[in-house]
């Protein structure tokens, strides 16, 4: 896979261009899912990235909606990623994790 590299956004509209990156700041302060997907990149990209991928977001959400006016806008909420999770998938990941670092791990059931 070759490397991305960062490149100037595009000609655009810069009034669209603020409003979008004011309403991606607004959402990654919020509990919902557009706030989740900031944390979520924000470990791993930055504050700049993150704020540039909810925009995005956003942008992509609102073509959408104006695209089919039949279509409701429906809150995944903050939680979506976590249940999207496969509990047993998961402990399985994390014990091979553990495994690998030299720990024997003994599963016992939760009280």
């Amino acid at each position: 896979m070759a490397p991305q590299h960062s490149l100037p956004s595009k000609r655009c509209n810069p009034w669209l261009k603020g409003a979008l990156g004011e309403a991606a700041m607004a959402a990654s302060r919020t509990d919902t899912f557009l706030g989740a997907r900031y944390r979520r990149i924000v470990k791993r990209r930055g504050h700049k990235k993150a704020l540039v991928a909810v925009a995005r977001s956003i942008l992509v959400i609102i073509w959408h909606l104006i695209n089919n006016p039949e279509t409701e806008y429906q809150e995944l909420g903050s939680d979506h990623h976590q249940r999207l999770i496969d509990p047993a998938r998961r402990t399985r990941d994390l014990v091979r994790q553990l495994t690998a670092l030299g720990h024997q791990v003994i599963l016992a059931p939760g009280l």
